[in-house]
Order: C-alpha cells, then sequence, then structure tokens
C-alpha cells in the first residue's frame, strides 16, 4: 500500500532525531542527567529501606504466589502470548495499536531507567522474591521507574478506552466498574512490586506518573499512527530508519543491563508488526475481518489458528535468528564496519588482542561516515536479536495469516 514519493515530514523527523544523538554525545547528556537525578534517586531509595521491611513483614507463601503472578500480566511471556492471539482474533486493530504502545512504554522507561541507572532496594536487608527466570532478569535492570508499573497503567487504560470507545453501548455503570478495576491492578502490581523487594515506593511512583503521561499523550496520537500504518506513504523504509536511530539514541548504563536487550526485541517486534500490517492490511487486518464468535469465526477455529500459528512463529523466530546469526557477520565484514558479539556469534567474542586489533584496523568509508555515533565497536548481537523479533512478528501477522488461509481457518 506504499505508493507516492516521500513525505517532507520524514526526512526532516528522522535528521532531527540524528541531529539530536550526535548533540547528546558531544555534550554528555546522559552523564549529565545521571550525575544530577542518581544521587538524589538513589538517597530516597536508601530512606524507603525501612517502609519496604515494614510491608515484608508480612510476608507469606500465598502473598509471595499472587504478587509473582500479578507481576506476570506485564511480561514478556505474557506479550508473546496475548498479542498473537488478538490478531488471530479479529482484532487487528487493537492488537497494532497494543504492540506500538507497549514498545513506545518498553522504549522510554528502559530509556530513563538507564540514563539515571539508580538502584534498587539492596538485598539484604530487604527480601528480594524472584519466582521466574523473567524476574531474574527483571532483577539485574536498575530500578527507576518500575517497568511493571508503567506499563500496566498504559496497557490497562488503553484496553479501558478500547471498550469504552469502541464497545457497543456502555452504560455508566459499566464504566465505573472499569476504572475501579484499572485503578485496583495498578495498585496491586505496585503493592506487588514493593513486597517482591524489586522496587522502592520512589520507582513505583515514578512508573505510575510516566504511565500517566505516555498514556495521555498516546491517547492523542494513536489514530494518526494507526492512519500511517494502515495507508501511510513509505512506511517500511521511514520506520527501519527511525528502529535503526533509536538504538543510537538510547543511552549507555553504568553498567550493562538486560534493559537494551528488551527494547531491541520490542523494537525489532514493532518494525514487524508494523511492516507486516502495511503490506496485508486489506487481506487481514481491515476492519471487515470477522471477530472470534461470530459465524465466521467459531471458538473451534480460532483454537485451531492457535494450534497451527503458534508453531509457526517460534519456527520463524528460530529460522530468524539462524539466519542473522549467518548473515549479519558477513554483512558488517564486507562493509568494514567494527562488530563484536556479546554472545549469539563464538567467532566474534572480543578478547583484548582482537580489540586493539580492530582498533589499529584501517576504517572503510562506512566505518568512518558512521563515525559521528556515540560507539566505536558495535554488538552483532543487537542486530540478531532485531531481526528475529521482526520476523516473529512478521509471521504474526502476514505469513500465519496466509497459513490459516490454505487450512481454511
Amino acid at each position: 500500500m506504499e505508493t507516492g514519493s516521500v513525505p517532507t515530514w520524514q526526512p526532516l523527523f528522522l535528521t532531527g532525531l540524528l541531529g539530536f544523538v550526535v548533540a547528546a554525545s558531544r555534550l554528555g547528556l546522559t552523564r549529565r542527567v545521571r550525575s544530577i537525578a542518581r544521587p538524589w534517586v538513589a538517597g530516597r531509595v536508601l530512606s524507603e529501606i525501612p517502609f519496604i521491611l515494614q510491608i515484608q513483614r508480612w510476608h507469606h507463601g500465598y502473598l509471595d504466589n499472587f504478587f509473582s503472578v500479578i507481576s506476570c500480566v506485564v511480561s514478556v511471556p505474557f506479550y508473546t502470548g496475548f498479542i498473537p492471539l488478538l490478531f488471530w482474533s479479529g482484532h487487528s486493530k487493537l492488537a497494532r495499536q497494543v504492540t506500538l504502545l507497549m514498545a513506545f512504554c518498553d522504549y522510554v522507561g528502559n530509556l530513563v531507567k538507564d540514563a539515571i541507572s539508580a538502584p534498587r532496594p539492596s538485598c539484604p536487608p530487604v527480601r528480594r522474591v524472584t519466582a521466574t527466570e523473567d524476574e531474574k532478569e527483571n532483577a539485574m535492570e536498575y530500578g527507576l521507574p518500575s517497568s511493571h508499573a508503567l506499563n500496566t497503567v498504559c496497557l490497562s487504560g488503553y484496553l479501558l478506552h478500547y471498550v469504552i470507545t469502541y464497545g457497543n453501548g456502555m452504560d455508566d455503570m459499566s464504566i465505573l466498574i472499569g476504572f475501579a478495576f484499572v485503578i485496583l491492578l495498578v495498585s496491586l502490581v505496585g503493592i506487588g512490586r514493593i513486597y517482591l523487594g524489586m522496587h522502592s515506593f520512589i520507582d513505583v511512583a515514578a512508573g505510575i506518573t510516566f504511565g500517566l503521561a505516555i498514556l495521555s499523550f498516546w491517547l492523542m496520537v494513536h489514530r494518526h499512527i494507526d492512519d500511517f500504518v494502515i495507508a501511510g506513504q513509505n512506511v517500511t523504509y521511514f520506520w527501519a530508519g527511525l528502529s535503526f536511530l533509536l538504538f543510537f539514541a538510547y543511552p549507555t548504563p553504568e553498567i550493562p543491563t538486560p534493559s537494551f536487550e528488551y527494547h531491541t526485541a520490542f523494537n525489532g517486534v514493532a518494525f514487524g508488526i508494523v511492516t507486516g500490517v502495511q503490506q496485508t492490511y486489506l487481506l487481514f487486518h481491515s476492519e471487515d475481518v470477522p471477530h472470534l464468535f461470530a459465524p465466521q469465526l467459531s471458538l473451534s477455529v480460532f483454537l485451531g489458528r492457535v494450534v497451527a500459528g503458534i508453531p509457526t512463529i517460534l519456527l520463524v523466530k528460530f529460522c530468524s535468528k539462524s539466519l542473522a546469526k549467518w548473515l549479519l557477520p558477513v554483512i558488517c565484514s564486507t562493509l568494514r564496519i567494527p562488530v563484536k558479539s556479546s554472545g549469539y556469534v563464538p567467532a566474534l567474542m572480543e578478547s583484548e588482542s582482537s580489540r586493539i586489533k580492530s582498533e589499529n584496523k584501517q576504517s572503510g568509508f562506512l566505518q568512518r561516515a558512521i563515525s559521528l555515533m556515540p560507539q566505536k565497536s558495535y554488538d552483532v548481537d543487537t542486530g540478531i536479536r532485531f531481526l528475529q523479533y521482526a520476523g516473529l512478528a512478521w509471521s504474526v501477522v502476514d505469513l500465519v495469516p496466509y497459513l490459516f488461509c490454505r487450512l481454511n481457518l
């Protein structure tokens, strides 16, 4: 559906973002912000430890399990299952909006975390409960803001807005119950993050504040973004450029954390969804497609879609990762872009001797062209992870719907 010339605002926007990246790097913006914000936040976290310990005095196995389950509402495994089911149940408009909103939330939340690099409550004396592998990785991130609180505000708030806007005649009592449920869920998630020892009160308060700000902004622009995705010009190339620049706009934390990996994955998911929907909107994602429980999409048909779709997208994810692990190092070597690997490509695992050798190696044209960026050597794992999740998301909205047509689902 991409027709016509490139709109003027697209190169202007990308050029402005590139200018910001270069200026922020030259001025040391992250370092300046961190020097101001981190001491204050760290002091607040330290002063709130007695408050956290008071809450944890009520600890019980049932509460540990309850709050751990509540925390899964906005976890990566939840999104992995929830978003494909939304698309395959016919709610494509809601699914693509939730995907882009969560990618935006993930980027902003993790950007602030790594820019400030504020610690979580120290353990001990705080008791930290990490019941899942996902939670163990979360504990390795910085504290402020709480991503769980931020994402819960945005996800539950947008779902409520969508139901109110597109629901069939909701009365005032139903709307009031919806608001009460959202407030209850956000409160439980916030209390749970403190109870589990994952965050202090200031982290949760900042997460809710950022969440409300992001949700308010999104409700002003989501229709424009959706119109651009489904019917805009030069969508795929613009989004590819945006995704590329967002990697360089991300701040460098004091020490490496999983936050950047999470952003990379969601960045890839957003790109895959946008690319797939933009190409197949009229076929699979328009407002005319049948929704779950409609005569054309019964529960049995939907379950058939799930059985066929989930293994397919996991296979695509595996193949995308394998292809990217082989292809990206070859491309970077051909273009003489210095790369390393933090785990995906053993041959590119950086040692001290190889680091010195790469620094003395003559630079190619493209390497010199990108030398304005904040890094000198690039982790190829970032590109592999991006392509892996982009392939996964593309298959959800493009390949798998074609498969459904072949299987009469």
